[in-house]
């Protein structure tokens, strides 16, 4: 299996409801550095796993879907706790969904799968990884 990660970052602002999650239940924000790994069983004809400047640009964009914002106000996160775990996911799904629409190159249609991980600092991360 061959693999190729872009990294970026995102800024946001959330609160958590239940008691487990401590002073964190209190408006935050949070800075996380983003990995984005794309895998495939073999190289395209070009010899690579994915584009790695798309593969930027779409991360990014993703990204700038979420960043600098509340999202105890986004309509897509309503009513959900907004983990570390749980955005991790959403970034994997909203890549996943750009490789299948041909936002990552042809290429991408060959992924195997991609795995998302949010760094909360240098002690502490969490990944989704997801099939395509």
């Amino acid at each position: 299996m061959f693999s190729v990660t872009v990294r970026d970052h995102m800024m946001i602002a959330h609160s958590f409801r239940g008691e487990v999650f401590g002073p964190a239940q209190r408006l935050h924000g949070a800075t996380f550095v983003v990995d984005a790994t794309f895998r495939r069983a073999d190289l395209d004809a070009d010899g690579v796993v994915v584009d790695i400047g798309l593969a930027t640009e779409q991360l990014r964009a993703v990204l700038g879907e979420l960043t600098y914002r509340n999202l105890d106000d986004e309509p897509a996160f309503a009513g959900v706790n907004t983990t570390t775990e749980v955005l991790a996911r959403t970034v994997a799904d909203r890549l996943a969904e750009r490789a299948r629409g041909g936002d990552l190159g042809a290429g991408a249609r060959a992924l195997a799968g991609i795995t998302v991980t949010l760094h909360e600092s240098h002690v502490a991360w969490a990944s989704c990884e997801r099939s395509l």
